[in-house]
């Protein structure tokens, strides 16, 4: 594993996703691996902590999710772009050879069976709680997060470091038609 991958204490884990980034969604199942792009991922709950996300039922990760119960959000990076355009782009069922052609590169963590995508900004590893009309009306999952990491060059002490890294590890925020903006400037308010 990366020397630069640290653990985040899970009651922290929602920093991870709550400034609204772009994510890459992964999941594995009968030896099966994928990686989409998902741009509608979303805090829910601190304790235990929980996310949601919409999986479409087209996507072949949607099939890997329901039967292993266990996906994972990474967050990527602007040096990324490519890689995660090509991803939400390209289908597993179109190309079987997917992940391949996409050159991602992926890892594991002891004690977590689902694939995780290298030089992300965070992964967060989550369980399935099963809902099972909200994800069939409205393709709206619920993950618990079970497992929570993020590289230290960019977000250390609970908290990220985006103004003091370089433009590179900025998180990707997509719009439309290939269009994606990175994280800007921080600012603190000087209210009490």
């Amino acid at each position: 594993m990366n020397k630069y991958i640290a653990s985040v204490p899970l009651e922290k884990a929602f920093r991870l996703i709550n400034h609204g980034a772009t994510t890459l969604v992964s999941s594995r199942y009968g030896g099966i691996d994928n990686v989409m792009a998902a741009a509608w991922v979303c805090g829910l709950d601190y304790d235990p902590p929980k996310l949601t996300f919409v999986l479409d039922s087209q996507n072949k990760t949607r099939q890997l999710v329901e039967k292993s119960g266990m996906f994972a959000v990474q967050i990527p990076t602007l040096s990324q772009l490519e890689l995660t355009h090509w991803l939400g782009t390209h289908s597993l069922y179109d190309d079987p050879q997917k992940l391949e052609h996409s050159g991602v590169e992926l890892f594991s963590i002891e004690g977590f069976d689902v694939p995780l995508v290298c030089d992300c900004a965070a992964w967060l590893v989550c369980k399935v709680i099963p809902e099972p009309h909200n994800e069939q009306a409205y393709d709206l999952f619920i993950g618990e997060i079970i497992g929570a990491w993020a590289d230290t060059r960019i977000f250390r002490n609970g908290h990220w470091q985006f103004e003091n890294a370089d433009a590179s590890w900025r998180s990707l925020h997509y719009i439309a038609g290939g269009h994606f903006y990175t994280i800007g400037d921080a600012f603190d308010a000087k209210s009490e």
